[in-house]
């Protein structure tokens, strides 16, 4: 198991956007502060949060390991985290109380899918 920069970094990013679903899932069940909104049911929105942050966590554990289903995972639940928080924008919460969420997945994305990413991967 040869561990690089990349997916040293990428693992600490899946932990760090674990951390941001876990507080936003706090936030639409309004027990911390500046609550969101998610198509008027915050229920949901938690519920969805949730799973994304469980999903994160396993993918860091994944990504350490340097296994490629933990690598195609991060893929696609940072790309679904950004739905989810477009749909949350469409909902009516401002986008700074997004940000951290969109930044996070953003990078994991870039970094993610950069072609050294996936051949340490074996996936490119």
């Amino acid at each position: 198991m040869n561990r690089t920069a990349a997916i040293t970094i990428l693992a600490i990013l899946a932990v760090i956007a674990g951390i941001v679903a876990v507080v936003d899932t706090l936030r639409y069940l309004q027990f911390l502060f500046s609550p969101l909104s998610f198509l008027g049911s915050p229920l949901l929105g938690a519920g969805l949060s949730g799973l994304v942050a469980v999903i994160w966590f396993w993918a860091a554990a994944r990504i350490w390991n340097v296994d490629p289903q933990g690598w195609l995972f991060m893929v696609a639940i940072a790309a679904i985290y950004l739905i989810l928080d477009i749909i949350a924008l469409i909902a009516g919460t401002p986008i700074e109380l997004l940000l951290p969420s969109i930044v996070v997945s953003v990078l994991a994305l870039i970094l993610g899918l950069l072609p050294s990413t996936k051949r340490e991967f074996g996936t490119g």
